[in-house]
């Protein structure tokens, strides 16, 4: 995709340049803010990925609870363009982190609802696939096998299959006109709701979500918040911290594998200790 495919697009939907371009970090989807022939701020999305098309799928399903779809057909997706960017991190930041953790569980609660099953998104269990890979591999930290176990004794539970955001964090959260906090950019997947809250504790940054007594203080808030039991907060947090190391090792970012598992570790911690 180029920016040619954005002018089509644009011509398509009748919209006019209201910024520049910009491609996303992991992704590398194609954004250009734009306005509306009747001028409402919006944004125009062209998804590179298979996950970023299940989350256009996402955004419909989860209605008023997600920023509102505007139109979307094949990879375009044409979003409502709401405010408050960086407002969550910067609450995390300046001493308000249980107010963004309530802010984010209480978004998160607004999306969860009951999967369809004819609805395109992807199973919980299968997005595990790298952390079973990792497990099965005797070099890798023994961290990943206690994690997938972990995991793999929650799946067993069969917790109801609810919509999810797969990627719950500080700038995925922003605020409407109205002042309404609504979620951005899911992935598109289905399966148990108490994984959706884990990577609020791997977020914003490194230096908060490390910081001593943190994870431990805003997991107390998650299991207020979300009703979900404290051990199995942490027990996700485990093992989507693990996830994401095994993900940042496949990419060649062994930087990031080791923040992951140091998230990953605070956790295990947290665990044996109301054990």
């Amino acid at each position: 995709m180029s920016t040619e495919d954005l002018a089509l697009w644009r011509a398509r939907w009748n919209l006019s340049e209201d910024g520049a371009a910009f491609s996303t970090e992991y992704t590398n989807s194609l954004l250009q803010p734009v306005r509306t022939s009747d001028g409402t701020r919006a944004m125009l999305k062209l998804a590179r990925s298979p996950e970023e098309r299940r989350g256009a799928a996402a955004l419909a399903l989860f209605g008023d609870a997600a920023v509102p779809v505007l139109a979307r057909e094949d990879e375009a997706v044409l979003l409502l363009r709401l405010d408050g960017e960086g407002e969550l991190v910067s609450m995390a930041a300046g001493g308000r982190d249980d107010e963004a953790t309530k802010i984010l569980c209480g978004a998160l609660r607004q999306l969860h609802r009951p999967a369809p099953a004819q609805a395109p998104l992807a199973d919980l269990y299968d997005w595990f696939a790298a952390l079973r890979a990792a497990a099965a591999m005797a070099h890798r930290d023994p961290l990943y096998a206690i994690a997938w176990r972990g995991a793999a004794s929650l799946f067993a539970q069969r917790a109801p299959s609810v919509a999810l955001h797969g990627d719950m964090h500080h700038n995925n959260v922003l605020r409407d006109a109205d002042g309404r906090w609504l979620a951005i950019d899911p992935k598109g997947l289905a399966g148990d709701a108490g994984y959706d809250f884990a990577n609020i504790l791997h977020n914003p940054s490194a230096g908060i979500a490390h910081a001593p007594g943190r994870l431990a203080r805003q997991a107390r808030t998650i299991a207020e918040c979300s009703g979900q039991p404290l051990a199995r907060v942490l027990q996700w947090a485990l093992a989507h911290a693990c996830l994401s190391a095994a993900w940042s090792r496949a990419d060649g970012r062994e930087d990031w594998e080791a923040l992951a598992l140091t998230t990953a570790r605070i956790a295990q911690a947290e665990l044996a200790a109301i054990a």
